[in-house]
């Protein structure tokens, strides 16, 4: 049986990592900069986002256990309108900070890594509107080798 995503790459210190990267080369972005930078962003920023990344991958339900569920995540980002852009730029960093994270280089890994985020962007971007549009109680969904699993 294949492993999951999770642990193929490292498990939480894999996902940390590649958050911190992530995060990183965010901050580096002309672009996202702006939204990486906020003062008001919560210190845990980048543990919380290996969690969610890491829960949605096959790790442990971190994220939904500690933090909150897919609706909050979607309502964070809701209402900024058209990004994109931001979101190919978002995309690109995250790549990027697979190779930042020394993840593993295997394709097929590198490929599912890839097609979750270019999906995950855009749903974010299917809420360009208030964050009350967003429906409520959302569960994280997951992805696999082969692709999204259980969406909500």
């Amino acid at each position: 049986m294949r492993p999951t995503l999770y642990d193929f790459a490292g498990g939480e210190p894999a996902f940390l990592a590649l958050a911190a990267a992530h995060h990183e080369r965010c901050l580096a972005d002309p672009e996202l900069n702006h939204p990486f930078s906020h003062p008001g962003q919560n210190p845990r920023h980048v543990e919380r986002l290996a969690w969610y990344w890491g829960e949605v991958m096959g790790g442990p339900p971190r994220f939904s256990a500690e933090c909150a569920d897919h609706s909050a995540m979607l309502r964070m980002h809701a209402g900024n309108g058209d990004m994109s852009d931001l979101g190919r730029r978002f995309v690109d960093c995250f790549v990027r900070a697979a190779d930042d994270a020394e993840l593993p280089a295997d394709p097929e890994f590198r490929a599912a890594l890839r097609s979750y985020m270019e999906w995950a962007v855009a749903e974010v971007l299917t809420y360009p509107g208030p964050a009350e549009e967003v429906p409520a109680d959302l569960a994280v969904p997951r992805w696999s080798w082969n692709g999204l699993q259980t969406l909500y």
